[in-house]
Protein backbone atom coordinates (compact mmCIF):
# COMPACT_ATOMS: atom_id res chain seq x y z
CA UNK A 1 0.00 0.00 0.00
CA UNK A 2 1.32 3.44 -0.85
CA UNK A 3 2.08 5.94 1.83
CA UNK A 4 0.13 9.17 1.96
CA UNK A 5 3.23 11.35 2.09
CA UNK A 6 5.46 11.10 -0.99
CA UNK A 7 9.11 10.30 -0.48
CA UNK A 8 11.95 12.58 -1.51
CA UNK A 9 12.76 10.20 -4.36
CA UNK A 10 9.17 10.46 -5.65
CA UNK A 11 9.40 14.26 -5.61
CA UNK A 12 12.68 14.14 -7.57
CA UNK A 13 11.20 11.75 -10.15
CA UNK A 14 8.07 13.92 -10.47
CA UNK A 15 10.22 16.98 -11.17
CA UNK A 16 12.04 15.06 -13.91
CA UNK A 17 8.80 14.44 -15.81
CA UNK A 18 7.81 17.10 -18.33
CA UNK A 19 5.16 19.61 -17.29
CA UNK A 20 2.55 18.18 -19.70
CA UNK A 21 2.89 14.65 -18.30
CA UNK A 22 3.05 15.99 -14.75
CA UNK A 23 -0.27 17.77 -15.30
CA UNK A 24 -1.76 14.54 -16.65
CA UNK A 25 -0.59 12.69 -13.52
CA UNK A 26 -2.21 15.26 -11.24
CA UNK A 27 -5.45 15.12 -13.26
CA UNK A 28 -5.36 11.31 -13.19
CA UNK A 29 -4.93 11.24 -9.41
CA UNK A 30 -7.89 13.61 -8.95
CA UNK A 31 -10.07 11.63 -11.38
CA UNK A 32 -9.12 8.34 -9.67
CA UNK A 33 -10.00 9.72 -6.24
CA UNK A 34 -13.34 11.03 -7.50
CA UNK A 35 -14.14 7.76 -9.31
CA UNK A 36 -13.34 5.76 -6.20
CA UNK A 37 -15.48 8.05 -4.04
CA UNK A 38 -18.42 7.93 -6.46
CA UNK A 39 -18.21 4.13 -6.67
CA UNK A 40 -18.51 3.95 -2.88
CA UNK A 41 -21.31 6.49 -2.49
CA UNK A 42 -23.52 6.09 -5.56
CA UNK A 43 -25.36 2.91 -6.62
CA UNK A 44 -23.87 1.47 -9.80
CA UNK A 45 -27.10 1.73 -11.87
CA UNK A 46 -26.96 5.51 -11.40
CA UNK A 47 -23.27 5.57 -12.34
CA UNK A 48 -23.96 3.38 -15.39
CA UNK A 49 -26.36 5.94 -16.81
CA UNK A 50 -23.45 8.41 -16.93
CA UNK A 51 -20.98 5.98 -18.52
CA UNK A 52 -22.69 6.03 -21.92
CA UNK A 53 -24.86 3.66 -23.89
CA UNK A 54 -24.97 0.10 -22.57
CA UNK A 55 -24.18 -2.40 -25.34
CA UNK A 56 -23.77 -6.16 -25.55
CA UNK A 57 -20.34 -7.60 -26.37
CA UNK A 58 -19.42 -7.30 -30.02
CA UNK A 59 -21.78 -4.37 -30.62
CA UNK A 60 -20.90 -2.47 -33.81
CA UNK A 61 -20.79 0.86 -31.93
CA UNK A 62 -18.10 -0.51 -29.61
CA UNK A 63 -16.01 -1.65 -32.55
CA UNK A 64 -16.42 1.74 -34.23
CA UNK A 65 -15.45 3.71 -31.10
CA UNK A 66 -12.35 1.58 -30.64
CA UNK A 67 -11.08 1.94 -34.20
CA UNK A 68 -7.62 3.39 -34.60
CA UNK A 69 -7.48 7.17 -34.87
CA UNK A 70 -3.83 8.06 -35.52
CA UNK A 71 -4.22 11.64 -34.31
CA UNK A 72 -5.77 10.59 -30.98
CA UNK A 73 -3.60 7.53 -30.26
CA UNK A 74 -0.64 9.36 -28.63
CA UNK A 75 -2.92 11.22 -26.24
CA UNK A 76 -4.85 8.03 -25.42
CA UNK A 77 -1.51 6.33 -24.63
CA UNK A 78 -0.47 9.26 -22.42
CA UNK A 79 -3.76 9.18 -20.52
CA UNK A 80 -3.37 5.42 -20.01
CA UNK A 81 0.17 5.95 -18.74
CA UNK A 82 -0.95 8.69 -16.33
CA UNK A 83 -3.89 6.73 -14.93
CA UNK A 84 -1.98 3.50 -14.40
CA UNK A 85 0.98 5.36 -12.88
CA UNK A 86 -1.28 7.40 -10.56
CA UNK A 87 -3.15 4.24 -9.54
CA UNK A 88 0.12 2.58 -8.61
CA UNK A 89 1.00 5.42 -6.23
CA UNK A 90 -2.45 6.30 -4.92
CA UNK A 91 -2.98 6.07 -1.15
CA UNK A 92 -6.18 4.08 -1.85
CA UNK A 93 -7.06 1.01 -3.87
CA UNK A 94 -7.44 2.20 -7.45
CA UNK A 95 -8.32 -1.05 -9.19
CA UNK A 96 -9.58 -1.61 -12.73
CA UNK A 97 -13.02 0.07 -12.59
CA UNK A 98 -11.89 3.39 -11.07
CA UNK A 99 -9.01 3.41 -13.56
CA UNK A 100 -11.35 2.84 -16.51
CA UNK A 101 -13.76 5.54 -15.31
CA UNK A 102 -10.96 8.05 -14.66
CA UNK A 103 -9.40 7.46 -18.08
CA UNK A 104 -12.79 7.70 -19.77
CA UNK A 105 -13.47 11.06 -18.12
CA UNK A 106 -10.02 12.35 -19.09
CA UNK A 107 -10.42 11.22 -22.69
CA UNK A 108 -13.96 12.62 -22.94
CA UNK A 109 -12.67 16.02 -21.80
CA UNK A 110 -10.37 15.89 -24.82
CA UNK A 111 -13.06 14.76 -27.26
CA UNK A 112 -11.76 11.22 -27.65
CA UNK A 113 -14.34 8.43 -27.75
CA UNK A 114 -13.66 5.35 -25.64
CA UNK A 115 -15.26 2.05 -24.70
CA UNK A 116 -15.40 0.55 -21.21
CA UNK A 117 -15.59 -3.25 -21.36
CA UNK A 118 -16.82 -5.41 -18.49
CA UNK A 119 -15.85 -9.04 -18.13
CA UNK A 120 -16.58 -11.82 -15.69
CA UNK A 121 -15.22 -15.26 -14.94
CA UNK A 122 -17.30 -18.38 -15.21
CA UNK A 123 -18.69 -19.22 -11.74
CA UNK A 124 -16.80 -22.51 -11.79
CA UNK A 125 -13.46 -20.71 -12.33
CA UNK A 126 -13.60 -17.75 -9.95
CA UNK A 127 -17.03 -16.84 -8.65
CA UNK A 128 -17.75 -13.13 -8.57
CA UNK A 129 -14.42 -12.16 -10.16
CA UNK A 130 -14.87 -9.30 -12.60
CA UNK A 131 -12.68 -6.94 -14.59
CA UNK A 132 -13.04 -3.64 -16.46
CA UNK A 133 -10.83 -2.35 -19.26
CA UNK A 134 -10.86 0.65 -21.54
CA UNK A 135 -9.77 1.21 -25.10
CA UNK A 136 -9.82 4.32 -27.27
CA UNK A 137 -8.42 5.29 -30.67
CA UNK A 138 -7.10 1.78 -31.17
CA UNK A 139 -5.11 2.00 -27.93
CA UNK A 140 -5.36 -0.33 -24.93
CA UNK A 141 -5.71 2.42 -22.31
CA UNK A 142 -6.32 0.69 -18.95
CA UNK A 143 -6.92 -2.84 -17.68
CA UNK A 144 -4.71 -4.60 -20.21
CA UNK A 145 -3.67 -7.31 -20.71
CA UNK A 146 -7.05 -8.94 -20.07
CA UNK A 147 -6.70 -12.43 -18.63
CA UNK A 148 -8.19 -15.24 -20.70
CA UNK A 149 -10.46 -16.26 -17.86
CA UNK A 150 -12.57 -13.11 -18.38
CA UNK A 151 -15.39 -13.18 -20.87
CA UNK A 152 -16.76 -9.82 -21.97
CA UNK A 153 -20.34 -9.47 -20.78
CA UNK A 154 -21.11 -5.85 -21.68
CA UNK A 155 -19.64 -2.53 -22.59
CA UNK A 156 -20.43 1.17 -22.48
CA UNK A 157 -19.93 3.15 -25.69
Amino acid sequence: MATILPTRRQFVRLRQIGSRRRALLVEAMICLALARLVLHLVPFPRIARRLGDFAPPGDARAAQAGTPAPADAPLARDVGWAVTRAARHAPFAAVCLPQAIAARVMLARRGIASVIHFGACAPSEAPEETHAWLNAAGVEVTGYPVARRFTEVACFV
